[in-house]
């Protein structure tokens, strides 16, 4: 296996030679980057194939859609595509334990601090702040719906003085 920061020099060279391509991108709030476009996907060797992780935010290969479970591949330009949304729902649950493992030190800090304590004291509470009293604290969020942006920080001072 090999694996290569995505800049545009190296996404070329690997995906043409690759016999797999993993894409995993996420941008959060946001729809993922098409990294691929379908020249370079048709340009893959036939029956090579590319598994779309980054599917359920739009999909990070211009030649991607999003399939399921029950039907989880297709044919386009002659490379198979694995592009099942929730992929996780295929192994519910150990994916269930991991999220449960990776959300439980947040859902203790919440309460036991109450959220405006949680969030301001933990950078990572914080930055899942999205909207709060109708103000959109996720600056990609608000730039992608065209509303005004307001530092999570701002909200919380608010918060905290009422």
């Amino acid at each position: 296996m090999q694996t290569a920061y995505a800049n545009l020099n190296a996404i070329e060279h690997h995906v043409l030679d690759a016999d797999v391509v993993v894409g995993a991108v996420l941008v959060p709030g946001a729809a993922a980057p098409r990294l691929a476009s379908r020249q370079l996907v048709g340009g893959m060797r036939k029956g090579s194939v590319v598994v779309d992780v980054a599917i359920d935010q739009g999909g990070c290969f211009e030649t991607s859609r999003p399939t399921t479970h029950a039907q989880p591949t297709y044919v386009e330009e002659g490379v198979v595509h694995y592009c099942v949304t929730n992929m996780p729902g295929a192994v519910a649950r150990t994916s269930a334990f991991a999220l449960n493992n990776a959300t439980l030190p947040f859902v203790l800090a919440l309460a036991d601090k109450g959220w405006v304590r949680a969030a301001t004291e933990d950078p990572h509470l914080r930055a899942g702040l999205n909207v709060h009293r109708g103000q959109v604290t996720h600056a990609a969020v608000a730039r992608d719906r065209g509303f005004q942006y307001v530092e999570p920080e701002v909200v919380l001072t608010k918060e905290q003085g009422s």
